[in-house]
């Protein structure tokens, strides 16, 4: 288990704040650079792989666009932990390969923590050591996410099945 650094939100981050209409019309990348912009702008500049986001209730509202999940993968963001997510987002981000946590406490962490997350038992663990459970996530949705998310779980299946059948 490694651990992670805390980027800490407030509550209700909507789409709009983290793949920003204006830059809709560019690729990924472009819209990256634009993520938390008008909240944090020193995220995308500071932001490191293997960080998480921690955020208050209703993370991910707003519009169904999969680019929002999509640019925190695109910047190396190892999971989003909040007490609930926009239904939206939630399947967005695992099709894009991006974990999400649902933990009732997460409010409870601190920006810049340095935290674990044991994804066995699904809990994040607090620089104290106070173990955070999380909510169950079914099995299929942890394999999408260790897999890069939908399109390369069902190239994965795809080439599985052609083997069986060669």
């Amino acid at each position: 288990m490694s651990t992670h650094r805390v980027w800490k939100l407030g509550a209700d981050i909507d789409t709009d704040v983290l793949a920003p209409g204006h830059a809709m019309k560019h690729g990924i990348d472009k819209i990256a650079s634009h993520c938390l912009e008008s909240l944090r702008p020193e995220f995308v500049s500071q932001v490191r792989p293997g960080d998480v986001i921690v955020a208050g209730p209703n993370f991910g509202i707003g519009s169904s666009r999969e680019q929002a999940a999509a640019v925190l993968v695109r910047l190396g963001v190892a999971a989003v932990i909040a007490p609930s997510f926009g239904g939206l987002y939630f399947r967005n981000a695992f099709n894009v390969g991006l974990l999400l946590l649902t933990c009732a406490e997460a409010e409870a962490l601190q920006e810049v923590e340095q935290v674990t997350l044991d994804s066995q038992d699904l809990a994040v663990i607090s620089a104290t050591g106070r173990r955070l459970a999380c909510e169950p996530i079914p099995a299929f949705l942890l394999d999408m996410v260790r897999s890069g998310g939908l399109l390369p779980t069902l190239r994965q299946r795809l080439a599985r099945e052609k083997l069986k059948l060669n």
